[in-house]
């Protein structure tokens, strides 16, 4: 017999603005697939054992899992589960009556099957919002490129609290990886070209994806793609190229053939092997677009290994290429790690 799906509950009537509030947090924190122990459960607990009231639990349950974007894009099954078994148990703490919605909601996902990828979904202060598809496992098809990291998170909330340095300039991204950072900085930074590259093939196949997804159409790799008209962008946005860039093997030619006027990174200074490919791409950038001026750099990075930076450090300083610590981003709209040690360098090529 065909399984009917729930309809989701009646959105709850309206309570104190305390209780939205918190909602709110859980939504953000939930559709980006934050950690469940970074959630506000202490805040939840407080209202619920003051208020004696269940219908903030009917609010997050409304702006979470049954948000439009997590019935369209969901995370994955086992953090679905594991959220409601959550608010369930804060819930039943209170001693109040069981919620018919909170248990069908669950038991609609404990017979959900489990999928290798899952969705994310990043608000902006717009109220637009980016999503990702990801893959669950960090690693898979040999790669850490299929799943997004707090520096691409640290560096697009950067972006957005310094949008003059993206707005209306040539932006060539390396290592884009599934694309979190350049889709924040071409929905709410005004750039006039972008190009995100990478060189893994399955992660310039699932970054072309995302592109699509959040409104832009790549069709071929050189290709360059206008925003979807249908999606809502507006008009005259920014042109977008996905490129395969090995670091190894591009030539000074191709390089300054996207006429970058700035460059940026996230993540990509854990290996010094990486390293040494790395500054060689910076290398070549600094030869400038024509014999003109070379581009301005940007790397976001979190020092997981302090001799890893070191080892950055160096070979910058052995190749000339001087650097200054960026202020990094004054709110923490995205769903990183606090207290991750991560760093934005401009770099001086």
């Amino acid at each position: 017999m065909e399984r009917v799906p729930i309809r989701p509950p009646s959105p709850p009537p309206r309570g104190p603005a305390e209780g939205e509030r918190l909602a709110l947090r859980f939504q953000r924190g939930f559709l980006a697939g934050q950690r469940l122990s970074a959630l506000p459960w202490q805040d939840l607990e407080k209202i619920l054992r003051t208020s004696g009231d269940s219908s903030p639990v009917l609010t997050i349950l409304q702006e979470t899992v049954f948000h439009p974007l997590c019935m369209k894009y969901p995370p994955s099954v086992k953090y679905r589960k594991c959220f409601l078994l959550e608010l369930i148990k804060k819930h039943e703490s209170t001693g109040a009556e069981s919620l018919d919605p909170l248990y069908e909601a669950l038991g609609e996902v404990l017979t959900a099957k489990e999928t290798t990828h899952c969705y994310k979904s990043y608000l902006l202060p717009s109220g637009d919002a980016v999503t990702l598809r990801e893959n669950v496992a960090i690693i898979s098809q040999g790669t850490t490129g299929l799943v997004t990291w707090d520096a691409g998170l640290y560096l697009a909330e950067w972006a957005l609290q310094n949008p003059s340095i993206f707005c209306n300039r040539n932006i060539l991204e390396l290592g884009s990886g599934i694309g979190l950072t350049g889709i924040v900085v071409c929905k709410a930074c005004g750039p006039k070209t972008y190009t995100f590259s990478d060189h893994h093939p399955c992660v310039l196949q699932q970054l072309s994806e995302n592109i699509r997804l959040n409104g832009f159409f790549p069709e071929t790799e050189a290709c360059i793609c206008s925003p979807e008209k249908s999606t809502g962008q507006e008009p005259g946005g920014p042109n977008i190229t996905v490129a395969e860039i090995d670091w190894d093997q591009v030539k000074k030619e191709r390089l300054a053939e996207l006429g970058a006027d700035v460059v940026i990174a996230a993540d990509v200074v854990y290996d010094p092997e990486l390293i040494r490919s790395l500054i060689g791409v910076l290398q070549k950038l600094s030869m400038g677009n024509d014999g003109g001026k070379a581009p301005e750099v940007y790397i976001a990075f979190a020092i997981r290994n302090p001799e890893t930076y070191h080892c950055f450090q160096a070979e910058l300083a052995k190749v000339g290429i001087a650097w200054q610590t960026v202020p990094g981003p004054q709110k923490n709209l995205f769903s990183y790690d606090q207290h991750a040690n991560i760093c934005i360098l401009r770099l001086l090529i």
